[in-house]
């Protein structure tokens, strides 16, 4: 039987480590805190996106006229058979998001064109490292910056004191590190019994009561967990609908008073070679997914996503001309999702490069105008206060020179 992992961590003791119906939860890292009515209690999202995603048939610029001639079939419009969403005079969205267009004209979402991290290759593995550990290179895998983050805040910060959450069967990177961290793997791993957990709540109850609290306390997060992944699975894989659930599952957890204040989960499948679809395919399909879990995100937070900022990310984009089998190959500049009650949306940000074939990247990809840290620094300064000399040389190191992007929080 397939056994889980434990997922805390370094700075939480035995003590705090329970197990329940397939997850671990570090709980005791998370101690009860009261906050004043009406006090902003800011939560951050982070989803990692994996396989590299096509800015340019996420959020086509329909406006530029080199745009049709490099992406061919997959490029959007707002005339096609299955039309893109128009955003502004310039950029329209995949029309997988109806979700998302509305959050955009509600001022709850943006996105960030032409952006990338500091990584120039095209390796899956080595970008990835790249966007999870916020170094500027590869081979630093010790830790993520998201925990990095968490450990800059105050020590009398909420969202320091509650940790965070990692979701997946493994802790992403992002969030690997010397903060707490709790992890929730939403699997079909067997739960256990009812009968099981009260004799091990008698036992515990009797020679360990910290730890009996702790687990009392484990299975009353796990049984909301399990509410919302239980009914109807998906079928065969259908990762395009787990998106939602995972993201209900995860929404759960962080919306209580007590929950962690900063998640992290990763959506695959990104990796579209070959018929990609643009408006009508794969890809269109993937957004769709993507824009299930926002919308799961803002049912579920209810009054907490007002304070929410969620941030969708990429590894790398993919080439601005399409391929021999109607995809797009490994590329360089892409695109950012924001959304939330906390964004201060409603806008496309973009230094556009332009698509003419002199303005490309090494004469293929999209020219990446925006550094993605200063992206996600300016979110971490925006929710949470964080000084650009702590964003510069502990969660990003080595990174002074970028500068945190201004206005992202309303």
């Amino acid at each position: 039987m397939e056994r889980s992992a434990v997922f805390v961590g370094e700075n939480c003791s035995r003590r705090s480590v329970m197990l329940s119906g397939g997850a671990i939860f570090g709980a005791a890292c998370i101690p009860k805190i009261a906050h004043a009515a009406g006090a902003r209690d800011p939560r951050l999202v982070v989803i990692v996106l994996r396989g590299a995603l096509d800015g340019l048939s996420a959020v086509g610029p329909v406006g530029d006229p080199d745009y049709v001639g490099l992406h061919g079939s997959i490029a959007l419009s707002t005339k096609a058979a299955n039309p893109a969403l128009p955003l502004d005079s310039f950029f329209a969205l995949n029309p997988g998001m109806p979700v998302f267009q509305r959050m955009y004209r509600d001022n709850k979402a943006a996105i960030v064109h032409a952006v990338a991290t500091s990584y120039r290759e095209r390796s899956h593995f080595d970008g990835q490292d790249v966007l999870e550990s916020g170094f500027a290179g590869p081979g630093h895998t010790t830790s993520g910056w998201l925990n990095r983050a968490i450990a800059e805040l105050p020590k009398g910060d909420r969202a320091a004191l509650k940790g965070g959450l990692g979701v997946g069967a493994v802790t992403p990177l992002i969030m690997r590190g010397g903060a707490a961290v709790v992890g929730w793997a939403p699997t079909a791993l067997p739960q256990a019994s009812d009968d099981l957990a009260m004799r091990l709540m008698d036992l515990y109850q009797h020679a360990d009561p910290a730890l009996a609290r702790s687990l009392a306390q484990g299975l009353g997060i796990e049984k909301i967990a399990s509410r919302e992944m239980s009914g109807d699975k998906p079928q065969g894989g259908n990762d395009i609908q787990l998106m939602r659930r995972v993201a209900e599952g995860a929404a759960k957890l962080i919306a209580p008073q007590d929950g962690p204040r900063i998640a992290a989960l990763a959506f695959d499948g990104w990796d579209t070679h070959f018929n990609e679809g643009g408006g009508g395919g794969r890809l269109a399909q993937l957004l769709g997914g993507l824009d299930g879990a926002f919308e799961a995100f803002e049912k579920t937070l209810g009054p907490a996503w007002n304070d929410t900022a969620i941030v969708a990310i990429t590894e790398f984009g993919r080439t601005a001309r399409i391929n021999g089998t109607v995809g797009t190959d490994h590329g360089t500049g892409t695109v950012a999702f924001l959304a939330g009650g906390a964004v201060r949306g409603g806008r496309v940000i973009a230094d556009w490069p332009g698509l003419k074939e002199a303005n490309l990247y090494q004469n293929r990809d999209l020219k990446p105008t925006t550094d993605l840290r200063a992206v996600l620094k300016g979110v971490l300064a925006g929710q949470f206060g964080l000084s650009p000399s702590a964003l510069g040389s502990k969660v990003f190191p080595d990174s002074m020179g970028v500068a945190p992007m201004k206005d992202l929080i309303a």
